[in-house]
């Protein structure tokens, strides 16, 4: 079995895959920006922060497969001065860096967790392919277009077997983002007003991502590949709130009718515009490709991830 090297491995989703790769006898290293608490069988390697200074010599030593989740990822207060640049340095140039020594290392084939959000959002519900037009809406997917088209111009120039993954949110237990916030509206009971909207986004439960991670690392047909990753079922706004609704035991989610237009306009008017627009756009997914050449599947179905989830928040673990 090769062994992997993990960055952003203390994250949600680094460490959901650590855990699984550890358990299917992977021999795995963790790169860390600061000590973490040990782990049985794990090997670590403090490489400080990531970005396009960062010295990965002894990281990379006898690894196989790269697997790189870290990132700067949505900042809800921003401090820096330069958001953008910011951005940039750590997803842009700290994947360039990571992948040229990667390349440099003879390292087997790199795994670079991308976003769905370079194609931005959109009023239209149909599902799109990986080559559709690139419109990243955030400073956030701008610089992982950027580290996109960085770590490709790496990889064709030193011959890297890469392969990237464009993922749509991603939730499961322990998940600090977004999606909590709503599940926690949603347990207290809190009116929404979702009820017109008639969106359709595409969600992916972080077992099933991480399965994908492995399963773009250890198959052929991967190298020089990008592929989007979903739960396999999309859905509106109001749906998904259902759903949530139903795995937190409650009748039904308390949703009333506002024209979506409305709810932007206000939303903008508070500085909540881009909030807003994930409840009100759509993005939807088609993950064809990744089922017919790799084979994968979703172990899990949105019902099942988002039962799971509200199973964690009852528990009291996000509090």
């Amino acid at each position: 079995m090769p062994t992997f090297l993990v960055t952003g491995a203390t994250g949600f989703i680094g460490r959901r895959l650590v855990t699984e790769l550890a358990q299917a006898g992977h021999r795995v290293r963790r790169a860390l920006r600061h000590r973490d608490q040990a782990l049985p069988g794990i090997e670590d390697v403090l490489v400080g922060a990531v970005d396009g200074g960062t010295d990965w010599t002894a990281a990379l030593q006898g690894i196989e497969v790269v697997a790189h989740l870290a990132a700067r990822v949505h900042v809800l207060r921003e401090t820096a001065r330069d958001p953008s640049a910011a951005f940039r340095e750590t997803n842009v140039r700290g994947t360039e860096r990571l992948a040229r020594a990667a390349a440099a290392g003879g390292v087997g084939r790199f795994v670079f967790l991308s976003s769905a959000g370079v194609h931005g959002l959109s009023p239209h519900t149909s599902a799109l392919a990986e080559a559709a037009p690139m419109a990243p809406h955030t400073a956030y997917a701008q610089s992982k277009w950027e580290a996109e088209q960085a770590f490709r111009e790496v990889a064709s120039r030193t011959g890297l077997s890469a392969c990237v993954l464009r993922a749509p949110l991603v939730y499961g237990p322990g998940d600090p983002g977004n999606l909590m916030r709503l599940v926690s509206l949603v347990a207290r009971g809190v009116p929404l007003p979702l009820a017109s909207v008639r969106n359709r986004r595409s969600f992916l439960y972080v077992g099933n991502l991480s399965s994908a991670i492995v399963a773009s690392a250890l198959h052929p047909a991967a190298d020089s590949r990008t592929y989007f990753v979903r739960d396999g079922k999309d859905v509106s706004t109001p749906e998904l709130i259902e759903l949530i609704a139903k795995g937190l035991s409650r009748p039904q989610a308390r949703l009333f009718p506002v024209p979506p237009a409305l709810l932007q306009a206000a939303a903008t008017a508070f500085g909540q515009r881009a909030a807003m627009s994930a409840l009100l756009g759509s993005l939807a997914l088609d993950d064809s490709a990744i089922r017919a050449e790799l084979g994968w599947r979703p172990r899990w179905s949105l019902e099942e991830g988002l039962r799971e989830t509200v199973n964690w928040y009852k528990s009291g673990s996000p509090r």
